[in-house]
């Protein structure tokens, strides 16, 4: 079965780009649960960035005429999961979502690029072959 991407996708995933979420992540689990179709899995590097995102997030596409179903774990700032039906956004802190391990559970789902994750980059990215050189003065 061909599963054919929502364009309105790339909204999702710039929501999430607009507080500056590491490590966005698209998962086409259309095939492998009847939940959503699409998990974005993304991070924050404190508990109130995790918030901040997930309430910009709702904001973003509450302006596309896009609200959740629901929204957990928003005031803890740990794992907010923001149910917009055929999309599912996990946005985690850094350290709990090593430990669920997401990506490891739905191993079997394909990556989606959106648009916006074609040009994005992780702000602590940088090229493990460049050289770098310090001067000690």
């Amino acid at each position: 079965m061909s599963y054919e991407v929502d364009p309105s996708l790339d909204l999702y995933v710039k929501a999430a780009l607009g507080k500056k979420a590491s490590g966005v992540v698209v998962l086409d689990v259309h095939e492998l649960t009847s939940i959503a179709d699409v998990f974005i899995l993304c991070s924050g590097r404190s508990n109130r960035q995790v918030t901040a995102i997930a309430e910009f997030i709702q904001r973003e596409l509450k302006k596309s005429g896009k609200k959740p179903l629901s929204v957990e774990g928003e005031k803890e700032g740990h794992w907010v999961l923001l149910d917009y039906g055929h999309v599912i956004i996990h946005v985690f802190y850094e350290s709990v979502r090593h430990f669920y391990d997401l990506e490891g559970l739905w191993t079997d789902a394909k990556r989606i690029k959106t648009e916006s994750l074609e040009d994005y980059v992780e702000e602590d990215d940088f090229d493990e072959e460049e050289d770098y050189e310090v001067e000690i003065i």
